[in-house]
């Protein structure tokens, strides 16, 4: 937050929406994290935050640019963790994972109680199979989905 105010000041949703920009999409903060941080950061005397056309804009202080001027590559390096390497992965398997419960969600709206209790084997044998794979020392080591079909 502190790279992205060092740039500009932002209300909290320009926060969060410039931040999952910048990730890639890894991290989506959710507006329970960014707003107490934020006022964390206040309460440090970092930023300040003045109404604009009815949104409260945080800026930061002396203190605060100060602060984010002297660490300015570590701040902007959090960005490239976060986009670096498995980011793809990421948000495929957020993609993932977001289409199973919505699939789910639409089997607890039309589905039987039988094939809720059925719904509710799969989702326990995917996370059983999940800790499977993290348990296992090799990633070549841990059972496929084709090994469960057999």
């Amino acid at each position: 937050m502190l790279a992205l105010l060092l740039e500009q000041p932002m209300h909290g949703y320009q926060i969060i929406q410039e931040i999952t920009e910048r990730s890639g999409g890894a991290w989506r903060p959710s507006p329970g994290s960014v707003y107490p941080a934020l006022q964390l950061l206040e309460d440090e005397g970092l930023v300040r935050t003045e109404q604009s056309d009815g949104r409260r804009v945080v800026q930061l202080t002396d203190a605060g640019k100060e602060y984010a001027e002297s660490r300015r590559e570590e701040l902007a390096a959090a960005f490239e963790v976060l986009t670096d390497g498995p980011g793809d992965d990421v948000v495929e398997v957020q993609n993932l994972v977001a289409q199973v419960m919505m699939a789910f969600g639409q089997v607890m709206q039309a589905g039987t109680q039988a094939q809720v209790t059925e719904a509710k084997k799969v989702l326990t044998q995917a996370r059983k199979a999940l800790y499977v794979i993290l348990a296992s020392d090799d990633s070549d080591d841990a059972p496929s989905s084709e090994d469960d079909a057999e």
